[in-house]
């Protein structure tokens, strides 16, 4: 009898422990991750836009907790996308430029600097993570960190769409397009819609008894600007109505930036981007699981502002964009609605990176760190609940090569306050106090030659430790010389 009832027991003990177990998966949160291909952080209307929209975007941010000073680890795209995917930093995956990468003229001051050209399959990725741990994994959008056989289905996603090597949409915008992952239903469609369709038909068709990973990599707003349609005409008719003049122009360096917002095709485009967020957020509303889906949104480098005859967009307050180490091309729209752990309409200003969402996204799904996989990202959650930072980390930007922005060779560590961008080209250095002066138009390594000296060392031992790839003299390079 004892016996029996020891056996009794045990079962009725293991049914609960099971039971408690599924409660337990039942209760990992989903993961909607945005991600919007070089989207300024000025663009939306939560973080300053006056001549964009974003209605959906600003009631998201309204939700959650905006993040002011959320950078991207590279002010140029596929390394940024490896470090949001692997937590690690661009140096150390050695994806350090767009792949595959401008490319250096001939009589050019540095020679190309060499770095991968595609997501190594050894890096272990966020997707994969989490799909070891029960999830489904769903890519839609751009992918850009290699050709075929370092696609999202070869890198932890159980499904891409649209996903391949290119950096901009292939074939364009609109159907008829050019996609190997991607195939048009009918002519005419646009690209953000069709995937936003896509990714509401994988809500809807899910396994409703595992979590989800949806991350949807916009191709807007990325180049050729390519008016969205269906509001075009409404962005055309504000702007006669709003601005009287040529747009302003700033000169930066040897480039030229767009002195203001004004661009009615690229504002169509944020507004398609817009619809497509909205759409997706009324889907989890729908399927009642809102409460139960942390939602992430950013941009993977700057807005595109500064060219040799200035970008489609305005950065404004921020200087320059896409391409620069000014705080245009690296500080990024981003806002993290977690049920449960934000609170609605907060905000913080500390300064947090790319690399923080894969530690991030662990935490909250209740799953271990994995600091030697993370290496350089921290976990955003005790943020994320209202607490204050205790971390007192430098970030470090390197981005030796040439860009068609007009940038060139050079590297930058932001501690504190205090940021300092060393310039190869000219053999230079600038100093700004972000706090005072976060337009960076006050240079002050003149006057505090202290901090220069001290922020040029932390940098220079950061590149040392990380073995990151320096530019080295072109011997073809002539210096010319004043008339």
């Amino acid at each position: 009898m004892t016996s029996l009832r020891s056996c009794i027991f045990s079962l009725a003990f293991a049914i609960l422990a099971c039971s408690a177990v599924s409660a337990a998966e039942k209760q990992k949160p989903n993961f909607v991750f945005f991600l919007v291909d070089d989207l300024g952080w000025a663009d939306v209307g939560c973080f300053g836009s006056t001549f964009h929209e974003t209605p959906n975007i600003d009631a998201l941010c309204a939700s959650g907790m905006k993040f002011n000073n959320g950078y991207a680890a590279c002010p140029v795209c596929s390394p940024t996308r490896a470090s949001i995917l692997t937590g690690r930093h661009p140096v150390r995956v050695d994806i350090t430029d767009w792949i595959p990468g401008s490319g250096t003229k001939a009589d050019a001051k540095y020679q190309h600097v060499n770095d991968r050209g595609n997501l190594a399959l050894e890096e272990t990725t966020i997707a994969e993570v989490l799909k070891d741990s029960g999830y489904q994994t769903f890519f839609a959008g751009k992918w850009h960190l290699g050709d075929e056989g370092h696609w999202p289905t070869d890198q932890g996603f159980d499904y891409n769409i649209g996903g391949n090597s290119k950096g901009s949409p292939p074939g364009g915008y609109y159907s008829p397009w050019k996609n190997p992952t991607l195939k048009s239903k009918s002519d005419g469609e646009y690209v953000t819609e069709r995937l936003t369709e896509e990714s509401i038909s994988f809500i809807d068709k899910r396994d409703t008894k595992k979590p989800f990973l949806l991350y949807l990599s916009y191709y807007n707003v990325h180049s050729p600007i390519t008016p969205y349609k269906e509001s075009f005409d409404k962005f055309k008719e504000k702007g006669d109505a709003t601005f009287q003049g040529d747009t302003p122009e700033i000169v930066e360096h040897f480039g030229k930036s767009r002195g203001r917002q004004d661009n009615a095709a690229y504002a169509s485009m944020v507004d398609a981007v817009d619809v497509s967020v909205g759409a997706i957020l009324a889907k989890l509303d729908e399927q009642k699981i809102t409460d139960n889906t942390v939602v992430i949104f950013f941009s993977d480098n700057g807005g595109l502002c500064t060219l040799r005859r200035m970008g489609p967009t305005s950065n404004l307050p921020l200087r320059s964009g896409k391409g620069w180490l000014y705080e245009g091309g690296v500080r990024e729209p981003m806002i993290i609605r977690a049920p449960g752990v934000t609170t609605p309409g907060t905000e913080t200003s500390t300064s947090v990176v790319s690399t923080d969402f894969f530690p991030t996204m662990l935490e909250l799904a209740g799953l271990p760190a994995m600091p030697k996989l993370h290496a350089d990202g921290e976990s955003l959650v005790s943020l994320l609940k209202g607490k204050a930072s205790k971390s007192d980390r430098a970030l470090y930007w390197h981005y030796p090569h040439y860009h068609g922005s007009t940038w060139t060779p050079g590297a930058s560590v932001l501690h504190g306050d205090w940021k300092l961008i060393e310039f190869y080209e000219y053999d230079n250095v600038e100093l700004y106090n972000l706090k005072n002066d976060p337009g960076e138009q006050h240079d002050l390594s003149q006057s505090n030659p202290q901090k220069v000296k001290q922020l040029q060392s932390k940098l220079h031992a950061w590149q040392k430790k990380m073995k990151a790839k320096m530019p080295q003299p072109n011997p073809k390079y002539q210096a010319k010389t004043g008339s």
